[in-house]
Order: structure tokens, then C-alpha cells, then sequence
């Protein structure tokens, strides 16, 4: 069975899943859930049902433990909804900790039955959410504090709030904001090593520097330290944004002096490969190749002339605390890099040892253990599933020209007639999932503030450009 293109990406079965994604020796891989669109990050219950977050629908949703052993979810309901934005998130004395686009709340949780036990309350305010990188992370610090992460609001540029491009923490009521660390273009994921405690986050590096530069970044993080955005990429290279003749002598040398101070990735990703999510393995359960590893997402590469990333890798540690990167899983991008499968973006291991790993792109939630992988098509027994067929597009013409007037009026083929092409719109999307998409635009798409009748007429103007394709074929 094929992969089904369904709203907002690719959606996927059991038989593909097996077929298709391949794991490290000694892990096995089952879809445990295919219907979470946009799921996003994850957390596990003391009962072992799965927490996901999905920003773009305003709700968090329980996946409930697989308690019959099939290696899928057995069921699934919206847990809260109604919030801004919601991403990071995590579970802490019976509180869900829920990070929204500009600020964090918490809800007493039951673990026992996997329900809210009170009302939601807002702990954290006024955070901004504006540009680019709106997505927050947080997570509890071995230290006692909430650990929160805010993008930048652009892909280069001198920040006018010290709370974006930075890692910040605070009390679990919210209190004691504070700034750990700057410097930090986008750094999604984080996460403590069991072994030292030593803090490390992901961070994304900037476009528009070729294929090949500058290299997404892994970072050691300690308080009050810089690490580098906008100023440098990579290991201190300067920035060409800001050159002495942008910038002025004054400030060329004052710059000059801050690249220096500034704290080096300690791993290169390749460019472009956006490292999201990354969790240490902690659980005895697993391989001792992979106890105290850390697995990272890389959700894959919009701006680089041959697609790379979508997988997720593993990193090791050695005596000499040099890092050496495997491939953990992968798939997510067909042989010939043409084609994406899937996106992952969040990690999460439960007290038994199984992986959890989200993709915002399929909708879906897999389940990675230790064990040996079935072959292609073994989970695919009894009724294959049914797949309603795909209603014609129907095109507003009327629309479709005041969508072609917003098209020209903001430039948008800057973009998207070579870096960023626009193709098989269908198959990801239906009229009004496209124009809800202009509300949370993937990165380095501004929001544009379009009201609802200029969403409706941008997404008839696209739509209408793939029915003239495809018609030109025949």
C-alpha cells in the first residue's frame, strides 16, 4: 500500500511503516498511532500512555498505552484544547506543563487514568511569539528549575527582546524568570546527561548560505554563556550580515570582540538538517551500545538544493568525550532524496525502554524497542484498509485571481520559484487546510496576518496553479 497523501503531509499504515523505515540493529520499529496531525512533542505517563502536543490544532492529545500488545495506541482523546500554539510540554508531581506560543500553563494531572484532575492555569505571560521561530520548549531541570527555549523571530538579525534565540528558566510556579543563555538561534530540543548532568540543546542554523553552511549545531549550554547568533555560525565564523561596512567600524570591533567570548558547538550537524528533538536514553532496558546515548531528530531540510536529514541519529559519547554520530532511524526520505516520507521531531523512552518518536509531517507517533524487526507487510494481516477517494478540487476563479494579486503584491516567487517550489499542493493539503496553514506558516514564512476571505483566496490561486500543471500533462 502506498503512502496516503492526506492534509498537512503524508500520512502512513503499518504495512509502509515496516517496509519502509529501518532501524538500528537490535530495535524494532511499530506505528503506534497514524492519526495525530501535527503531532509535535511528547511526553510519557507514569501508566505509559503518550502525551502529544499539536500546535496547529491548539490541543494536546493522550494516546493510551498499548495494554493488548499490538504496537498500537489503544484509543485516543483530546486531553485540553483551545490553547495558542502549544508545543513543549512535560509531566511533574502531577502537573502537565504546557508551553504555548507566549507564555506556559500548567493542569493537575492523574496519572492513574490519564485525565486532568483540575483547571488549567496560566503560570507564565506576555513571552513573544512573533516572526519566525514561535515555538517554545520546556522541560524540568535536574536542578529544580523549568528550562524554556524561544527561537528567534527571524533568520538573522540583532534582537530587540533578550527573551528570543535564548534558553531561559524559572520556578515551577512560574516565578523567578530569568536568562541562562543567548546566542541561540533556534534551539528546539534539550535535554541533561545522566553521566554528568551537563546540559546540551540542538540549535538550528541559519539559511541562505549554500547547501553546505553553516552546520546546525549541538551545543554544551551553561548559564551566562553566548553562543554566537547572529554574530557567527558554526565555530565563530563571522556572519556576512554583519560586516564592517553594514555594521561601522565601532561596532565591527565590538562585534569582533563578542565572536570571540562566544562558546563553540561541540558537534556539527550537516547544514540544513534542522535537529530538533534530542533525549538521552536512560532506561537498563536498552542495548549497552545505547544506554546514556542521546537520540536527535533531524526533521530534514527545506532550503538545500538536494533534500538531507529526516532521520533520527544516535550520539555516543567516548572515553575521550569525543561524539560519534550513527544513523538510529531512517526512511523518512526516499533513495533518491526526491520524495519525503516524514518529518520526526520529538523523542521520548518510557520506564520499559520503548521510543517514542513523533512526525509532525505523517501525523503519527511510532514506537521504537529493543527486539527484532518483522518483515515487510507481517503487522498487515486480516482487512486492508479502506481509503475514501479524493474529492476534485473546485476552484473559485474569482478568488483565484484576488489570491494571484497577494501572490505578486508580497513576492512571494523571491521564495518559492526557486528555493522553496511549490508542488503537489494536493497531496498534502485540501482548500481550507491550506488556508489554515497561512496562520502557522513553517519557518522562514512570515505570518502574514491574512484575514479568512485572503487565506480562501491564496489557497484557490495555489490550487489553481497545480490544476493547470497537471492539465498541461495531458
Amino acid at each position: 500500500m502506498p503512502w496516503r497523501q492526506l492534509t498537512g503531509g503524508a500520512d502512513t499504515d503499518v504495512e509502509t511503516v515496516d517496509r519502509q523505515l529501518h532501524t538500528a540493529d537490535g530495535y524494532r520499529i511499530d506505528l503506534f498511532a497514524d492519526d495525530v496531525p501535527n503531532a509535535r512533542w511528547l511526553a510519557v505517563t507514569r501508566r505509559g500512555d503518550v502525551i502529544a502536543s499539536q500546535p496547529k490544532r491548539g490541543q494536546v492529545t493522550l494516546l493510551q498505552a498499548d495494554s493488548n500488545r499490538d504496537g498500537r495506541a489503544d484509543g485516543q482523546r483530546v486531553l485540553i484544547d483551545g490553547l495558542r500554539r502549544p508545543h513543549g510540554l512535560f509531566l511533574h508531581d502531577n502537573w502537565l506543563y504546557i508551553a504555548e506560543s507566549d507564555g506556559v500553563g500548567r493542569v493537575p494531572f492523574d496519572h492513574s487514568d490519564g485525565r486532568l484532575a483540575g483547571s488549567y492555569q496560566r503560570i507564565l505571560e506576555g513571552l513573544g511569539d512573533e516572526g519566525n521561530h514561535w515555538t517554545k520548549t520546556i522541560a524540568m531541570g535536574p536542578d529544580g528549575w523549568v528550562y524554556l527555549s524561544s527561537g528567534s523571530t527571524c533568520n538573522v538579525c540583532e534582537e530587540e527582546d533578550p527573551r528570543r534565540a535564548a534558553i531561559m528558566r524559572f520556578r515551577p510556579d512560574g516565578s523567578s524568570l530569568e536568562i541562562y543563555a543567548t546566542g541561540l538561534r533556534n534551539s528546539v530540543g534539550f535535554d541533561w546527561s545522566p553521566k554528568n548532568g551537563s546540559l546540551y540543546a540542538t540549535d538550528n542554523g541559519r539559511d541562505w548560505l549554500g547547501d553546505d553552511f553553516p552546520p546546525c549545531e549541538l551545543n554544551l549550554v551553561e548559564k551566562n554563556a553566548f553562543y554566537g547568533w547572529p554574530y557567527a555560525n558554526g565555530n565563530r565564523v563571522p556572519d556576512p550580515h554583519f560586516t564592517p561596512e553594514e555594521s561601522g567600524a565601532n561596532a565591527s570591533a565590538e562585534i569582533a570582540q563578542k565572536i570571540a567570548a562566544s562558546r563553540p558547538p561541540v558537534h556539527d550537524f550537516p547544514a540544513h538538517n534542522a535537529p530538533l528533538g534530542i533525549t538521552f536514553l536512560r532506561s537498563p532496558a536498552q542495548p549497552a551500545g545505547y544506554r546514556d546515548a542521546a537520540l536527535v531528530a533531524l526533521h530534514g531540510s527545506w532550503n538545500r538544493s538536494v533534500k538531507d536529514g529526516y532521520k533520527v541519529v544516535s550520539l555516543h559519547w567516548d572515553e575521550r568525550g569525543y561524539i560519534h554520530q550513527r544513523d538510529f532511524l531512517w526512511g523518512f526520505l526516499s533513495d533518491d532524496k526526491s520524495e519525503v516520507h516524514g518529518r520526526p521531531v520529538a523523542i521520548a523512552e518510557d520506564a520499559s525502554g520503548n521510543i517514542y518518536i513523533s512526525d509532525d509531517y505523517a501525523g503519527a507517533v511510532y514506537r521504537v524497542s529493543a527486539g527484532v524487526a518483522r518483515s515487510a507487510g507481517a503487522a498487515a494481516e486480516g482487512k486492508p484498509r479502506m481509503q475514501a477517494p479524493n474529492k476534485p478540487l473546485v476552484i473559485d476563479s474569482g478568488a483565484a485571481l484576488r489570491g494571484e494579486e497577494l501572490y505578486r503584491r508580497h513576492n512571494c516567487t523571491q521564495c518559492h520559484a526557486a528555493q522553496v517550489p511549490l508542488r503537489s499542493l494536493a497531496k498534502k493539503y485540501n482548500l481550507q487546510t491550506l488556508a489554515n496553514y497561512f496562520d502557522t506558516p513553517t519557518p522562514p514564512m512570515p505570518n502574514y496576518g491574512f484575514s479568512g476571505t485572503q487565506k480562501r483566496a491564496l489557497a484557490h490561486y495555489l490550487m489553481s496553479l497545480e490544476v493547470e500543471s497537471n492539465s498541461s500533462k495531458h
